[in-house]
């Protein structure tokens, strides 16, 4: 099992920390759907510092998600370990996560997320700084490299493992690259090989069975999941079934996609309230409903609606009219964890 620090993981997979999705009310379903290791969205360390209430909001961790890790990023020595004693003192996270991947200009102007991965001196610098300062174990998520060209992958993992790092996420991609092309597993497995650290697996896990073969390859640690995740909880579910037993469990019916969808969004209402919670919830409805016959036009109604009862009766109507058109036998779906809010 993976294990970080002294804090030991169920199983391998772990849910990556994707901005503006992986708030609690998603990572509280990826938790009841069995996930190991749940990671919570990035956040300014001069945010955190400043203390403005959305940034605190974006610090909590309700005790059923735990374990949980805690991502941080941020270009300056001070405010970065600042940022990390209050995570350390103030929160309930299990693992503090720097973040050195982060492609977007405006995270990578500020000298921080992906612009470490040039430097490797840098990321002893910081990361050392941050383990000094807290109790908690530090981690760090990077990408490969910066481009094609700057590749120091082992280099940089070898820097945060001297610097006390107690474990490293590498996604299999440059910064150039973004999110297109492929990711590069041959060079997490050297990653893996040049450390005694855990490594973490990321990139183009899109089924349980990518997965397998990434572990298989890599001989990784764990494997991190993010956009197969999106509106996709269950591939979290049958990855851990697959990865344990071999058994590939069906796709879920379009009931319990929708009856996840809704839970997801009313969570998210407990949480932001309506105007803020349907609004946000738009585009996983766009991710939950992809797929289904119809979807598309579906997606242009809700991205109108502003209602949680209105966007649940939208909803309802939808699955009834795929009843209607598909009236095949019903389809055997993957069960969820008994643990799901009904």
């Amino acid at each position: 099992m993976l294990k970080i620090g002294d804090i030991e993981m169920k199983n391998q997979v772990v849910l990556a920390p994707m901005a503006g999705v992986c708030n609690p009310a998603f990572r509280l379903i990826a938790k009841e759907f069995g996930t190991g290791l749940v990671c919570a969205e990035m956040v300014s360390d001069k945010a955190i510092i400043h203390g403005n209430k959305r940034t605190r909001e974006m610090l909590f961790v309700d005790e059923r998600e735990k374990p949980l890790s805690l991502q941080i990023f941020g270009g300056d020595r001070k405010s970065l370990v600042e940022a990390a004693k209050v995570v350390n003192q103030e929160t309930n996270a299990d693992i503090i996560d720097i973040n050195m991947g982060c492609p977007v200009p405006k995270v990578t102007k500020c000298d921080a997320g992906a612009r470490w991965l040039l430097d490797p001196n840098k990321i002893y610098e910081m990361v050392s700084a941050v383990v000094e300062s807290v109790s908690k174990p530090v981690t760090v998520k990077m990408r490969i490299g910066w481009d094609s060209e700057h590749i120091y992958a082992v280099e940089n993992a070898r820097a945060v493992e001297r610097a006390g790092g107690q474990a490293v996420s590498v996604h299999g991609r440059t910064r150039e690259q973004l999110y297109t092309g492929h990711a590069n597993w041959d060079i997490i497995k050297e990653v893996k090989e040049a450390v005694s650290i855990p490594v973490i697996g990321n990139g183009d896990v899109a089924s349980p069975e990518d997965a397998r073969r990434m572990l298989d390859l890599t001989n990784c640690d764990g494997v991190m999941i993010g956009r197969g995740a999106l509106g996709n909880p269950w591939m979290l579910y049958r990855t851990i079934e697959y990865l344990q037993t071999g058994e590939l469990l069906p796709d879920p019916s379009p009931e319990e996609k929708i009856r996840i969808a809704i839970l997801h969004m009313d969570r998210l209402v407990a949480l932001k309230g309506e105007a803020v919670a349907v609004r946000e919830m738009r585009k996983h409805l766009a991710w939950y409903l992809k797929g289904f016959k119809g979807s598309a036009r579906i997606k242009d109604v809700i991205m109108e609606e502003t209602k949680r009862d209105d966007m649940v009766r939208i909803l309802d109507q939808f699955v009834s009219q795929l009843h209607m058109v598909d009236n095949d036998e019903p389809s055997t779906s993957a069960a969820s964890p008994a643990a799901v809010a009904q």
